[in-house]
């Protein structure tokens, strides 16, 4: 309730505020500078526009509270329901214009019809000389000033509801529908604009004419002090209109900065922006045209991202296909590269960049022979080279994908993964943090789920002998930090000892009792 109470407290310290200055500043210029009264007549003058103003003030309240009636019903339940919210909403967006209907209606009668009757009252008894034509053109003095005091009041309304509509969107429970005017129009612009102009242009030169008329048919004037007095009500009337003026302009700067500040967010990739709808007119259809564009954007974003790790998974399951024993090889390296990149604190972005490159880390093995890639027995040294290439083989074919930019981040782990960490890996011999960040991490998923898996010529070994012999290669083989961050993960080492690496053949061969990626990360029929 305290957006409320506040809501409540600027809207009754704009109306005071409004109401002195027209009613007191312009009409009580006006009053004082064109009637010329009588000894003890100033008093009786004050006492009609006290009556007059809490009379006014009556009506008005009455009509005031029957307006926020719906909002005040929304904040004294305890549980609101979607129909007294929705209620609420729109009641709220009325206000603006309520607000007109009240200045115009109960204030302007409530402080007219007393006046010009306690006035007419007073005459008979002496207390008050006021001629017939000056009760005429006071009556239209105040409508004139009613209606510049009622274009302020919509302006300054229209900005007051602002933080009430947000607080009762807040209402709403998570997944109904948003509240919002759907583009519906309470007040359109244009009239908005011809009656503001009108207000802004027209009122304070009648205003004026009306003043000169009662000062020159019931005081004598020299034209200097002619002139001074209508130097001052112009003065009075013109500093009002542009206020006004400057709250007319307001109202569409304002929809126009946010609508613009969305649009940077939504350029730079943010498409979970939404412009409030705080508007009745116009803008409120532009506004909700843009939210629907930004959800539409959303919604394609995510159906392209679904699309492309779909293509990643199934370019990865093809590549799995070529061998029953390596079937799902690639998905388990991308778990394993997503379990070390979230114990390192990599931001969402490099999780999905890690993720994909996983996934393709060995797609350059399309271009690799069956005899060679499938082959069960020990590699001779053209073959292993054959094997080696695959690297470079990836990069090149993922570099055939357009646009080239799409696929630029994935280049470096794809190349590197097989580089070793103390500079004897391939295929460019990189050393240390030489070797770009995901190829070091996607080299300990890679080596473990190689060592774990069954092939045809081995039994997959056990998780603490694969741990083991990554703790062995940290520094050497593997990235230090993230061969440790691994084995932490996966619950540390049970038993940690000493553990051999098997040297290579002089043929170039592996070693038939050596663990898969224990020395160059590359087996005959590996990752």
């Amino acid at each position: 309730m305290p957006i409320y109470n506040q809501f409540l407290y600027r809207l009754i310290g704009n109306y005071l505020i409004g109401s002195a200055l027209a009613v007191v500043g312009v009409g009580g210029a006006i009053i004082s500078l064109s009637l010329e009264l009588q000894p003890g007549q100033p008093l009786v003058v004050v006492v009609i526009l006290l009556l007059s103003i809490a009379c006014m003030l009556l009506c008005e309240g009455a009509a005031f509270l029957r307006h926020v009636a719906p909002v005040r019903a929304l904040y004294r339940m305890a549980e609101p329901d979607a129909s007294a919210i929705r209620q609420a909403y729109f009641r709220v967006h009325r206000l603006p214009a309520l607000a007109v209907s009240r200045i115009m209606g109960p204030h302007l009668l409530g402080f007219t019809l007393p006046a010009l009757l306690l006035t007419l009252a007073c005459r008979p008894l002496g207390w008050l000389a006021v001629p017939n034509g000056y009760l005429v053109i006071a009556a239209l003095s105040s409508a004139l000033i009613a209606s510049l005091h009622a274009m302020v009041e919509y302006f300054l309304t229209a900005q007051a509801i602002r933080p009430l509509l947000l607080d009762i969107k807040s209402f709403a429970e998570p997944g109904a529908e948003e509240l919002s005017l759907r583009g519906k129009v309470l007040v359109p612009i244009p009239i908005k604009f011809q009656a503001s102009i009108f207000v802004i242009g027209a009122l304070p030169v009648m205003i004026f004419v009306l003043s000169t008329q009662v000062r020159l048919s019931v005081r004598g004037e020299s034209s200097v002090s002619y002139w001074a007095w209508s130097a001052l009500v112009l003065l009075i009337s013109l500093g009002f209109a542009s206020f006004a003026a400057w709250l007319l302009g307001k109202s569409v700067r304002q929809p126009i900065e946010e609508l613009y500040t969305m649009m940077r967010l939504v350029r730079k990739g943010n498409l979970s922006v939404r412009v409030p709808d705080l508007y009745s007119d116009e803008f409120s259809r532009l506004v909700d045209g843009f939210n629907h564009m930004v959800q539409g954007l959303g919604e394609r974003e995510r159906m392209n991202e679904q699309l492309l790790q779909s293509y990643f998974s199934t370019l990865a399951a093809a590549l799995d296909a070529r061998d029953p024993y390596t079937a799902g090889h690639s998905e388990r390296v991308a778990s394993y590269a997503l379990m070390i990149g979230r114990a390192e604190g990599l931001c969402g972005d490099q999780l999905d960049v890690l993720n994909k490159t996983a996934l393709l880390h060995d797609i350059g093995k399309i271009g690799v022979r069956d005899s060679v890639l499938l082959k069960d027995g020990n590699l001779t040294d053209d073959e292993f080279a054959q094997i080696k290439l695959h690297t470079v083989m990836g990069e090149n074919i993922l570099r055939q994908v357009e646009p080239q930019e799409a696929m630029a981040a994935f280049l470096p782990g794809v190349r590197s993964h097989h580089e070793r960490y103390d500079g004897t890996g391939y295929p460019d011999g990189l050393r240390g943090d030489e070797i770009p960040l995901m190829g070091r991490i996607i080299a300990v998923a890679d080596a473990y789920d190689a060592m774990t898996s069954d092939r045809p010529y081995r039994k997959g070994m056990p998780t603490a002998k694969a741990l083991e012999i990554l703790e062995e290669g940290r520094g050497t083989q593997w990235d230090p930090k993230f061969a440790r961050t691994f084995i932490l993960a996966m619950g540390g080492l049970e038993q940690p000892g000493q553990v051999t690496l098997l040297p290579r053949r002089p043929d170039g061969a592996k070693n038939e009792a050596e663990p898969p990626q224990a020395a160059d990360g590359e087996r005959s029929k590996s990752s």
